[in-house]
């Protein structure tokens, strides 16, 4: 995308650096970041997957895995479960199983470490996180927690996939899915992420390529997705879409450059958006969504 901005700001007199970018994509084949000609935000809408999937897995509805009944009891990874196996610590029916691929069904008692282990239900929550509220369980200093405000999605305990730090709002995902917290975690498996930034200052179009070539940090190097302007008229909004999951690292990119990150907004996560989700509420996944994640997060 070539622009025609400056290094002090945004270049009012050329009017083709300013062009909002055409629906669906840009030219780069990045998703559109811009707003529509009326106005009003466009955000990645969920697409739906042209195959409807496989239905979710029940344990009521046949036999499973041992390693896969252990994660969806929220124990552990199946990867971890494997491990505890072999090492014998977990017993179906009183017996030590260490066989890889052995399965158990309804009315079994799985035991680890002494501990009956029940199946849960599998749940999927979406938060629209607003300022002020940390990312953990509790906290001993008493502040207000994203927990707090999902407490009453569901009777099964819920954690939340990777974090978003007090002052940052939006998409917050919430599971007892420990596989899958575990891949839209992992860099591997690339969770893609948009946000809205707005900076203290107009960021000019060189610093704007940078994020996408790459900048050097303390941790190594970091490389937006895409970063594009997302207000013709105001050149501290950008929008931009990156894969990392570095603590606070759109925060520490832009300080990096010489900005203050003055709001900071997460609007999609691995495809699904704040479409219809006000600010401070949440909602359950459907379907349709929770087999879309782990259909990408397989590939």
């Amino acid at each position: 995308m070539k622009n025609s901005r400056n290094t002090g700001g945004r270049n009012s007199g050329n009017k083709s650096s300013k062009r909002p970018l055409s629906k669906g994509k840009t030219r780069t084949g990045k998703p559109n970041l811009s707003k529509t000609q009326k106005g009003k935000q466009r955000y990645i809408d969920f697409k739906d997957s042209k195959k409807k999937g496989d239905p979710l897995p029940s344990f009521n509805d046949n036999e499973i895995r041992l390693n896969k009944f252990l994660s969806n009891a929220g124990v552990c990874s199946r990867r971890e479960a494997d491990v505890l196996i072999k090492t014998g610590v977990v017993t179906v029916n009183g017996e030590i199983i260490t066989e890889m691929g052995h399965k158990v069904k309804p009315g079994d008692q799985i035991r680890y470490d002494g501990e009956t282990i029940n199946a849960e239900t599998k749940r999927y929550v979406l938060l629209n996180k607003p300022k002020g509220f940390i990312t953990t369980m509790d906290d001993p200093m008493g502040r207000k927690t994203v927990m707090g405000l999902v407490k009453k999605a569901c009777k099964e305990r819920i954690y939340p996939v990777g974090r978003l730090d007090k002052e940052t709002t939006g998409l917050l995902l919430f599971t007892n899915d420990g596989d899958l917290a575990k891949k839209l975690t992992h860099p591997r498996f690339k969770a893609g992420k948009i946000y809205e930034v707005e900076l203290d200052k107009n960021v000019s179009s060189v610093h704007l390529k940078q994020l996408t070539a790459g900048i050097k940090l303390e941790d190594g190097t970091t490389r937006f997705d895409a970063a594009e302007f997302l207000d013709d008229e105001d050149g501290r909004k950008v929008g931009v879409e990156l894969h990392s999951g570095k603590n606070q690292i759109v925060r520490r990119t832009f300080e990096s450059l010489g900005y203050v990150v003055r709001k900071l907004d997460r609007v999609t996560f691995s495809g699904l958006t704040k479409k219809d989700l006000p600010r401070g509420r949440y909602r359950h996944l459907t379907e349709r969504e929770v087999g879309f994640l782990k259909m990408t997060q397989n590939n």
